[in-house]
């Protein structure tokens, strides 16, 4: 069957397929009452699935807690979404500790290896706080639609932090989606963002 070229509204369109999946309490406000309004994904190498390979390129890791999301996710990433992936581990669910993983894709993300990058761990936060240590990272530990939304055009951040046991596989693609899609704003956001930058300087 012939894969459909990812366009804004083949995003639209797999948004609404997976919150039609999702029960009503999982479906943010926001999303009932307003448009996601994605923006246009560039197009590059092919992948070995044979979607078409875009510009943005992801880095993800997770520890034990996170492996399977993780795994979801980078299926859904490739497959689905056709983006590049690079996935830092683990590999197993086998116990890890999760700061070795999330500050791995931090690293990945603020050296410029890849555009932007996602850490799962069995809540999300210890990822997140891990994330924020490296500078050039601003990661957004997020639950809903709204949250990846509005850290992606308020706060411009780079890496997105989930909690497997707080969101389901559905919801995390959803999020996942709605994330790589929305732009920054920048406008009077922007020098609240450079002052997060300028404090790393201290």
């Amino acid at each position: 069957m012939e894969k459909k070229r990812i366009t804004p509204e083949r995003i639209k369109e797999v948004i609404r397929e997976v919150m039609n999946e999702m029960s009503p309490e999982q479906r943010s406000p926001e999303h009932r009452s307003a448009d996601p309004g994605p923006k246009k994904i560039s197009s590059g190498e092919a992948p070995r699935s044979g979607a078409r390979k875009t510009a943005c390129s992801v880095a993800i890791g997770g520890d034990h807690g996170g492996f399977k999301l993780k795994e979801t996710l980078k299926k859904y990433l490739e497959e689905e979404l056709g983006i590049s992936v690079r996935d830092l581990g683990t590999h197993s669910q086998e116990s890890v500790d999760y700061p070795d993983f999330a500050i791995a894709v931090a690293r990945a993300v603020a050296t410029g290896e890849c555009e932007k990058g996602i850490v799962i761990d069995t809540m999300g936060i210890g990822s997140s706080i891990a994330a924020n240590k490296i500078k050039g990272a601003r990661a957004a530990l997020c639950h809903d639609l709204q949250t990846a939304k509005n850290s992606r055009g308020h706060n411009d951040a780079n890496v997105l932090a989930l909690g497997s046991k707080i969101v389901n596989p559905g919801l995390a693609r959803a999020i996942v989606k709605a994330w790589l899609a929305t732009s920054f704003e920048g406008g009077r956001h922007a020098k609240r963002v450079q002052k997060i930058i300028d404090a790393e300087r201290c």
